[in-house]
């Protein structure tokens, strides 16, 4: 009796946690897709690719927001293809570049602001033999940049003799 319930409690708890989790990230989905669309409204992005929490980042707001959007898609880079080929241009954005090769690169633009589009293979399903892909959506304005090199400073040699000229300054 007393295994048959631990079992029963493991199994409950178990069933819980999982669905705790997805429950968390299909919430995560959807309050994200709220911000993006209304970040990038005019930027399509597939309905079924999954936005990934971590190395996405959105700066600024309107017309000069910059950042970079990942996303893993159930289909393969091609289909993708066809997808950014169907509805950027009907969005107002112009392709500028292109490159097809293993990688998949597009770069738009629309009002000043540039768009790149990369499309990788992540891997082919086992079972379904189909492709999946990753989507990486990265945006800028050239007015987002005001300092030209601000790793300036991170150069040991450059620090150095700006300190060597601000110690000559006091004296």
């Amino acid at each position: 009796m007393t295994k048959t319930f631990k079992n029963i409690s493991f199994l409950i708890i178990f069933t819980l946690f999982v669905s705790g989790c997805s429950l968390v990230r299909d919430t995560y989905q959807i309050e994200q897709r709220i911000v993006l669309d209304y970040l990038l409204e005019d930027l399509p992005l597939p309905d079924d690719a999954e936005i990934l929490k971590v190395p996405t980042v959105i700066l600024g707001t309107g017309n000069r927001i910059a950042g970079r959007v990942i996303m893993d898609s159930p289909i393969s880079p091609a289909e993708n293809l066809i997808f950014y080929g169907n509805n950027t241009v009907s969005s107002g954005w112009t392709l500028i570049q292109s490159t097809v090769g293993d990688e998949i690169i597009l770069t738009y633009a629309k009002n000043g602001r540039y768009a790149t589009i990369e499309l990788v293979q992540r891997g082919i399903g086992f079972f379904s033999g189909l492709s999946t892909s990753q989507i990486i959506v990265s945006i800028v304005h050239p007015e987002s940049i005001g300092d030209q090199n601000p790793y300036l400073a991170l150069n040991p040699k450059q620090a150095k003799e700006d300190l060597d000229q601000a110690i000559a300054s006091i004296e």
